[in-house]
C-alpha cells in the first residue's frame, strides 16, 4: 500500500472511530438524561422499613449491633413475625392514596433477614419466620398493578452472615486483607441475591445502605452497578454505593440550601423510628410533613416518606392519618407539585415556590397569611397576567407599588389574599406570566 493510500485509511478509520464514540457518549447522555425523568417529576416516594425488629419495637438492626440486645433475642423476634394481618393490596392502596409516585421497600438489612424465599443465606421470611411465606413478593405485585414505581432497599453489610467482617460493634470477624477467599465468599452470596430480586422483580430504583463500612474496590460497585444494569439499563441507583450513584440522598435533616446537584431526595421518618416503635409517639403532624415536603419541592428534591409496619402487617393509625392528610393535599395542589421544578430565591419572595416546567407559571406556598392579609411578590420583570388560587381557581388582586418610569426596577407586586380562602395546611397561589419568568438583578 502506498504512503497516500496508508494515510487515507488511516484518517477512515479515525473519523469512524470519532464518529462512533461520539454517537456513543450521545446516547449514553441521552440514557443518563432520560431515565432520571421519572424520578425527578416523582416528588414523592414511601419508604418502608418492615422487618423482625418490628416485633418487640427495637430498632432496626442496630439493637444488637450496638449491644442493646443479645444477637440471640433479637433473632428470637423471628418467632413474632407472624403478618397474618398482612394486606399487600391495602399497603399500595394507600401509598398511592398518599401521591407517592414510587415505594421503597427493605429487602433486607443489615440484619440480613430476607423479605422473600431467597435461596441464599440463611434468614428469610419464608422459611425462618412465624409467617412462612415471601412476604415481599404479593408488595411488588401490589405496588406494580398502580402503576407505581418500584424501589428495593438493599443492605450491603450482613452482619449475620458468617462471612461478613462484623457482626456487632465490638465484635470483628476478620479483616479482608487476612482472608481474601472469605470476602470473595460473601460478596458472591449477596450478588446472587441482586441477581434473584433482579430477576423477580425487575426494580426500577436500587436503595442502597451501609457502604461506609467498606471502600468501593472492596465492594466491587463497578461490578454491581455493571451486574445490576443487565437487567434494566435504566435503573437507578442512590448515592450510597460509595458515590457512585444517581441521586444523593440526605437523611433526616433536609437541607438548608439547595444541594448541588440535579437529583436528590430527603429520607425522613414520621416519627423517631424507621421501623415500628410502639413507644415512639414523638410522631410529626402533618402540617410539619406537609412543611418538608414542600421544602423539598422548592429546592428541585424529591421526599421519602418514611413508615414502619406491625410485626403482623398492620400500618399504625398515626402513619395512615398522616398519609391520608397527605394524599388530600396533594391531590387539591397536584399541578404545584408534580412536573414541576425548583422555584425562585428568597429575595423575591419570603418562602418556598415551585415553577412549570416551562417556567411561565410560579407557584407560592403560603403557610400563614400575613395579618394584612398581602402577599409581596418583587423583582419580577414579567407582566403578570394571572393570579389565582391553586385547587379552588379563585382569582385574586395585584397591584404594583414602587414602579416609576425614570429606572429599570419592576417594583413590587403585593396580592391580596383572602383569609377565608386559606387552605388547613398550606396554600398555594398560582402567578402565570405569558413568558418564561424573568428576574430582575440589581445593576
Amino acid at each position: 500500500m502506498s504512503a497516500f493510500l496508508f494515510l487515507n485509511s488511516m484518517r477512515a478509520k479515525l473519523l469512524f472511530f470519532l464518529a462512533f464514540t461520539s454517537l456513543t457518549a450521545f446516547g449514553q447522555s441521552n440514557i443518563e438524561s432520560t431515565k432520571m425523568s421519572w424520578f425527578k417529576d416523582a416528588k414523592l416516594g414511601i419508604f418502608i422499613h418492615w422487618g423482625i425488629y418490628a416485633v418487640n419495637g427495637v430498632s432496626e438492626s442496630w439493637s444488637f449491633y450496638n449491644e442493646q440486645i443479645s444477637y440471640e433475642d433479637y433473632l428470637n423476634q423471628l418467632k413474632g413475625f407472624t403478618a397474618k394481618n398482612y394486606h399487600p393490596i391495602l399497603w399500595a392502596d394507600l401509598i398511592k392514596e398518599s401521591g407517592a409516585k414510587y415505594a421503597v421497600i427493605t429487602s433486607k438489612h443489615h440484619d440480613g433477614f430476607a423479605l422473600w424465599d431467597s435461596k441464599y443465606g440463611h434468614l428469610n421470611a419464608r422459611i425462618h419466620s412465624a409467617a412462612k411465606t415471601d412476604v415481599l413478593s404479593p408488595f411488588i405485585e401490589s405496588i406494580r398493578k398502580t402503576d407505581l414505581k418500584v424501589g428495593l432497599y438493599f443492605s450491603l453489610p450482613d452482619w449475620s452472615h458468617s462471612d461478613y467482617t462484623q457482626h456487632t460493634k465490638n465484635n470483628k470477624r476478620y479483616a479482608i486483607k487476612e482472608d481474601t477467599m472469605r470476602w470473595n465468599h460473601f460478596t458472591n452470596y449477596f450478588t446472587n441475591q441482586l441477581d434473584e430480586l433482579s430477576t423477580r422483580y425487575n426494580p426500577d430504583l436500587w436503595w442502597f445502605d451501609g457502604d461506609w463500612e467498606h471502600n468501593a474496590k472492596e465492594w466491587g460497585i463497578q461490578s454491581i452497578k455493571t451486574q445490576l444494569r443487565k437487567y434494566n439499563h435504566e435503573v437507578i441507583f442512590n448515592s450510597r454505593l460509595c458515590g457512585e450513584g444517581d441521586y444523593k440522598t440526605p437523611e433526616i435533616g433536609i437541607p438548608i440550601t439547595r444541594p448541588n446537584t440535579d437529583f436528590w431526595e430527603l429520607c425522613v421518618t414520621m416519627n423517631d423510628s424507621w421501623g415500628y416503635f410502639p413507644t415512639d409517639s414523638n410522631y410529626k403532624s402533618p402540617q410539619q410533613v406537609i412543611d418538608l415536603f414542600v421544602d423539598c419541592i422548592s429546592k428541585g428534591g424529591n421526599l421519602l416518606l418514611d413508615i414502619g409496619p406491625k410485626a403482623d402487617g398492620t400500618i399504625p393509625k398515626e402513619q395512615i392519618h398522616i398519609l391520608r392528610e397527605l394524599g388530600k393535599w396533594n391531590k387539591k395542589h397536584q399541578e404545584a407539585i408534580y412536573n414541576t421544578i425548583s422555584g425562585i430565591p428568597y429575595d423575591h419572595f419570603y418562602g418556598p415556590t415551585s415553577l412549570s416546567k416551562d417556567s411561565t407559571q410560579l407557584y407560592l406556598y403560603v403557610r400563614d397569611i400575613p395579618k394584612n392579609g398581602e402577599l409581596i411578590l418583587k423583582g419580577i420583570n414579567n407582566e403578570i397576567k394571572q393570579v389565582s388560587i391553586v385547587g379552588t381557581g379563585t382569582k385574586l388582586n395585584h397591584k404594583i407599588f414602587c414602579k416609576v418610569s425614570w429606572n429599570t426596577y419592576p417594583g413590587i407586586n403585593y396580592i391580596t389574599m383572602p383569609v377565608i380562602e386559606t387552605d388547613n395546611y398550606c396554600t398555594v397561589i398560582k402567578i402565570e406570566f405569558d413568558t418564561k419568568i424573568d428576574l430582575y438583578q440589581d445593576p
